[in-house]
């Protein structure tokens, strides 16, 4: 068999393998059976967003979960974070999120969560591929009345729209806020819009009305343009623009200038330490977090630690230290006190409580965190050979890091999905680190292209 898990779940194009019903049903039967003496409600929930081939899959996810003897708790389209809540909630054994996140329509995913809405580690992903590939037996499934059963609940998003509600401040509204918002025909089609209104913003949103192939089109975190244009004809105070499953956000200020994701840590990780509630003084990011944000907040007394890319090492390095904010530039931001994972709205209602207790504009807010100039691309390999074992690359990286004398980096890995070597480089002066970029390129090319 091969490997199943990536960087972030099962992941490929939908009704091709490994997104086939057949491997769902085996998912669905792995994570039943690893997680039957782990907990004793003996349910597994399953959300999921709103591409079309999402049903085929939550229908053979929870054949596998039943056919284990395990209850499948269907919430029908939740955001990824509220799939994590839900979990925990509900004591569930485990939960089961359906998205390939910011991809387009025709792709899909499979993500899990343990009892405690924490995305599954390394050691366990590889225990769930054993399972399968031993396979299950007549012995191990139970008959009669030990087969379990599959039910829908009404009220999942109202209960997620609770939950996030709680994490703004009680005795603050939104009231006299205007907000532009775009959901992306995603899982957080109806949470979204129903969470900001109810705290009082007058909300402008779109990208709410999905048809199972519109998910991400011209649309959400991947395509803020829109919005930045809605922001400045509707005279917004904000821009908020969440993925296909809302576990990130993208957001612009009232002039339409987009703030990202590190902006917004920084922004929130001052707020925190200014109210005495920043743990350790530290936050987590990951390699690609940007150098600008790094300095700015050494000036503030904060350190930041440096995970390798994606929002599950992030929380793990978090629950290690005892810290509480961390994220990526990309938008997955996780407020260790509120959730589990990446949070989109939970994320932009930090943000707009802060707009609300400073009453200044968004942009007034991040003008001193500022970002060094960054340049990337990627290079097609034939085989993902091991960067310290290229002497080539290395020494043009100890040279690249000679040229910026401290004042940038390098960074170069490999995709954890595809057979693609990402290179960024990051420095105060942009005309050089254009120049060192395609240097390196160059060099990457005639070693692995």
């Amino acid at each position: 068999m091969r490997k199943l898990f990536g960087t972030d779940g099962v992941r490929g194009e939908a009704n091709k393998y490994p997104m086939v019903p057949e491997v769902a049903l085996a998912l669905g039967q792995a994570i039943a059976r690893y997680f039957r003496n782990k907990k004793t409600t003996q349910r597994i929930v399953i959300g999921k967003d709103t591409r079309r081939s999402s049903y085929m899959l939550e229908q053979a996810i929870a054949a596998g979960v039943c056919s284990m003897g395990r209850d499948a708790v269907l919430t029908g389209p939740l955001s990824t974070p509220g799939v994590a809540f839900l979990t925990r909630a509900m004591r569930a054994d485990a939960g089961i999120m359906i998205s390939a996140s910011h991809n387009a329509y025709h792709d899909n995913g499979i993500k899990f969560f343990d009892h405690e809405g924490y995305k599954l580690s390394d050691e366990i992903e590889r225990a769930i591929e054993d399972l399968i590939e031993q396979g299950f037996n007549d012995d191990q499934r139970p008959t009669g009345d030990q087969i379990g059963k599959a039910f829908r609940i009404d009220d999942a998003t109202g209960r997620y729209v609770e939950f996030v509600k709680r994490t703004f401040p009680k005795d603050v509204t939104l009231d006299g806020i205007n907000v532009v918002l775009d959901c992306a025909n995603g899982a957080a089609y109806k949470q979204g819009p129903m969470a900001l209104w109810e705290l009082g913003a007058h909300v402008t949103s779109w990208g709410i009305k999905p048809n199972g192939v519109n998910i991400n089109s011209e649309c959400g975190a991947l395509y803020p343009e829109k919005m930045q244009k809605m922001v400045l004809k509707h005279q917004a105070d904000i821009g908020i623009a969440l993925d296909g499953d809302a576990d990130r956000v993208v957001i612009s200020d009232e002039k339409g200038r987009l703030v990202n994701g590190d902006q917004i840590i920084a922004l929130c990780a001052v707020n925190y330490l200014n109210k005495g509630c920043l743990a350790n003084r530290t936050i987590v990011g990951t390699i690609m977090t940007n150098m600008g944000v790094e300095r700015y907040l050494d000036h503030k007394g904060i350190k930041l630690v440096r995970t390798r890319v994606g929002d599950r090492y992030i929380i793990e390095r978090m629950r290690q230290d005892g810290t509480e904010l961390g994220g990526e530039p990309s938008g997955h931001i996780i407020f260790h006190n509120h959730n589990t994972t990446g949070d989109g709205i939970i994320a932009a209602l930090q943000v707009l409580s802060i707009l609300k207790e400073t009453r200044k504009p968004l942009s007034a807010l991040v003008s001193e965190i500022s970002l060094y100039p960054q340049v990337s691309t990627t290079l097609n390999v034939k085989e993902k050979r091991p960067i310290e074992d290229i002497p080539a690359i290395q020494t043009a990286i100890k040279v690249l890091n000679n040229n910026l004398k401290g004042n940038g980096r390098a960074v170069v890995r490999y995709s954890g999905t595809e057979p693609v070597l990402r290179m960024m480089i990051e420095g105060e002066d942009q005309h050089l680190i254009t120049s060192e970029l395609e240097k390196l390129l160059g060099v990457a090319q005639e070693n692995l292209a």
